[in-house]
């Protein structure tokens, strides 16, 4: 899935999430809600039908004091499932920058990419979203706003790309790809997500992805995903891989 044609000089970005840095503040989640107008979930949202783009699972073993925490987001795939099965092409991979991007204004809610994601990283808007009081100031100009009826999910805060795309433009520099940081990465506390072009040995994402100890959820499938875990308790790769089925939603 992987060997993918790409235009000449594109990059692939991709996370490795540290599992074992991981404390499950939340920061990650609430940054990436407050970035990408995520609105206050209504008094009558649950955990089935609430729209979240970044959810963080715990795990636990009776072996060990501590629980692990895992963010789950879209995990950006180069085979990506949920965009052949969409049927408004409101699904789409950006070959260069292998993102795959979701077009609310063609989404007309058929909820098929959601059935075809393996990871559940996808969220269904049921309400007109609301920002109570004085809450809509808080709403970021870089990002519209969704309304009732369509999909949504984590997109790497592709605003900040175009963003650095359009300085490095200004300034008239050559290089490609331009660097970023997801807002989730900004707001780590513990520092356990590294982000960049998967594509690029140079750099500490590359590194990250093919040291000992990192893997990506439901590789079998072979989807492809962008997002990397790592660990170093036995246990925990065990069980984000699919080992055990009693890891506990937290946050």
């Amino acid at each position: 899935m992987e060997a993918l044609k790409r235009p000449e000089g594109a990059a692939r970005y991709g996370m490795v999430v540290d599992l074992d840095r991981c404390i499950g503040c939340g920061a990650c989640a609430v940054a990436c809600a407050v970035e990408n107008n995520v609105p206050p979930a209504p008094a009558r949202a649950n955990e089935r039908n609430g729209v979240a783009w970044l959810r963080i699972h715990r795990l636990e073993s009776p072996g060990d004091p501590r629980a692990a925490f895992l963010p789950l987001m879209c995990q950006q795939c180069a085979g990506a499932p949920c965009v052949s099965v969409c049927p408004q092409n409101a699904v789409e991979r950006d070959p260069a920058s292998g993102i795959v991007a979701q077009v609310p204004a063609r989404c007309l809610g058929c909820r098929y990419c959601m059935a075809a994601c393996p990871y559940h990283a996808r969220s269904f808007n049921w309400w007109d979203p609301d920002w109570p009081g004085q809450l809509t100031a808080t709403l970021s100009p870089e990002v519209s706003t969704r309304t009732r009826g369509v999909v949504e999910k984590c997109t790497f805060c592709s605003q900040r790309l175009h963003a650095a795309q359009d300085r490095q433009a200004a300034a008239g520099a050559v290089e490609t790809p331009p660097a970023y940081t997801p807002a989730c990465v900004e707001a780590c506390t513990a520092g356990a997500i590294a982000f960049g072009d998967l594509d690029d040995p140079a750099s500490e994402v590359a590194r990250a992805a093919a040291a000992p100890g990192t893997f990506r959820l439901l590789e079998s499938l072979g989807t492809g995903a962008a997002v990397y875990y790592r660990s170093q308790r036995d246990w925990v790769l065990w069980r984000a891989q699919g080992g055990g089925q009693d890891g506990r939603r937290h946050g």
